[in-house]
């Protein structure tokens, strides 16, 4: 369970459907925002959680927003951590040729709660000592090829 906390007028996040990964953020605005091409800004949700401590939430976009208008989150996928309680805010920017309005209430990002683990790094004095696999050092695309 996360605790929230919501000081804006809108609706708290929730699962569109039994099996949405992503719950739909919305803009805590007093009024419409315009993003003009290659702008960026912070745009609030007015929204404050507490995680459990092997959580993250993600901030991802949303697609629709995305293919129609160029709408992204810049940090895509922006984390949240569980030790954070500052409001919870989204990096629009806009890729598009064409200003776009963010309005009051907008759905404008998805986020996805998700486990993770802390990992203790082991440094090794050469690229040898880390183990053989069958791609090796192979890159982009790499792992494609016949």
């Amino acid at each position: 369970m996360i605790r929230i906390y919501n000081k804006s007028n809108n609706p708290l996040p929730a699962y569109a459907s039994a099996s949405a990964a992503g719950m739909d953020l919305r803009a805590d605005l007093a009024e419409p925002v315009v993003l003009q091409p290659l702008e960026r800004k912070l745009i609030p949700t007015g929204l404050f959680m507490e995680l459990p401590a092997d959580c993250e939430a993600q901030v991802r976009p949303r697609s629709g927003l995305a293919l129609k208008h160029g709408i992204t989150v810049l940090n895509s996928p922006g984390t949240i951590d569980a030790d954070y309680r500052g409001e919870v805010c989204v990096i629009l920017v806009n890729l598009s040729n064409e200003p776009f309005t963010v309005n009051p209430g907008e759905r404008i990002a998805q986020m996805v709660i998700a486990t993770f683990r802390q990992e203790t790094l082991q440094e090794v004095a050469t690229l040898e000592d880390l183990s053989d696999t069958e791609r090796g050092t192979g890159g982009f695309g790499h792992s494609g090829k016949q």
